[in-house]
């Protein structure tokens, strides 16, 4: 992750009283996560979590605001946007859109336990279930035209062999993409350091502004491929187990589901090994560097591959 907007402790300040959240104490950078800019920041009314928003407008923001609000509404434990003093989540600071939230308790997960797997899953599947009545509606910014585009940009720098993979597989995906799978509002990004545990309790999904409205099977494909991967790129079977098992408690796959979870996997697979060829290939600068490593979702991919339906 990178900071890449850098502001000041009177900026900071300033902004503050538009809150009723009392003086500044510390604030500080965080260096997890990619896309956006993102403070710890801590006033005499508690701790927050400050992000300001490096890639979208502030027309666009409403909508993850508005998602964030609906999803702890409905009692999932996930961070509320904090509304300032006119009743507003969103507000502008170094020429940036940016938004508080309360700072939750717990951490990511290193190493999940299949207690952990079933909750997560059973989440997701809440969180579809309910998403048909959110009224806001986002198309996928890294669906296949991204995936097309940034391929483009990347393949120059591959070797031979990932550049083969890279090309067949898009080619394997343009022909399964009219599929009419259930759709809905889906988190898209729902990796171990955005679910914050203390033990084997939730305290809190965070991160939701890769969220979109897309197919519900790729939002467990994310899920599983960072939740229930192995060092080799293979899937741990038992945590899959848990993770659909919690899932099918509050949504039941459909039998065209089962069928294509093979595919939808590997769909899940290349949009983040794009993603992380991206970055590694064209970087943003900031104040903190934290690239990923391609090559783990490259593996992933691969792995991916052999699966077979459920």
């Amino acid at each position: 992750m990178s900071v890449y907007t850098t502001i000041t402790h009177e900026q900071l300040e300033d902004f503050l009283t538009h809150y009723n959240l009392g003086p500044l104490l510390t604030f500080q950078g965080i260096s997890a996560g990619i896309e956006n800019t993102n403070y710890f920041v801590t006033t005499t009314m508690g701790e927050f979590i400050l992000t300001l928003f490096e890639q979208y407008s502030y027309e666009e923001m409403p909508f993850f605001l508005e998602l964030m609000a609906y999803v702890a509404e409905h009692e999932i434990p996930s961070a509320h946007p904090v509304a300032d003093k006119f009743g507003q989540y969103l507000r502008c600071l170094n020429q940036k859109p940016a938004a508080l939230v309360k700072r939750l308790r717990g951490q990511g997960v290193e190493s999940p336990t299949l207690k952990q797997c079933q909750t997560i899953g059973c989440v997701l599947g809440y969180m579809h279930t309910i998403s048909s009545e959110f009224p806001y509606i986002r198309a996928n910014a890294r669906g296949p035209h991204w995936w097309q585009a940034t391929a483009k940009r990347v393949l120059p720098g591959l070797n031979s062999s990932d550049a083969k993979l890279l090309q067949e597989e898009l080619q394997f995906q343009s022909h399964h993409r009219q599929l009419q799978l259930p759709r809905g509002i889906i988190h898209a990004d729902l990796f171990r350091d955005n679910a914050l545990f203390e033990g084997d309790k939730l305290c809190g999904v965070i991160d939701f502004y890769y969220a979109c409205h897309d197919v519900f099977l790729y939002d467990v494909a994310v899920t599983v491929n960072d939740w229930c991967n192995l060092a080799n790129g293979e899937l741990d079977e038992p945590r899959v187990e848990s993770v659909l098992a919690g899932y099918c408690k509050q949504r039941e796959l459909t039998p065209l589901e089962c069928q294509t979870w093979p595919m939808i996997l590997r769909a899940a697979a290349l949009r983040f090994w794009l993603s992380r060829l991206q970055d590694l290939h064209f970087p943003r600068p900031g104040e903190m560097t934290h690239t990923k490593n391609p090559d783990e979702f490259r593996n992933i991919l691969q792995a991916r591959q052999q699966v077979k339906p459920l």
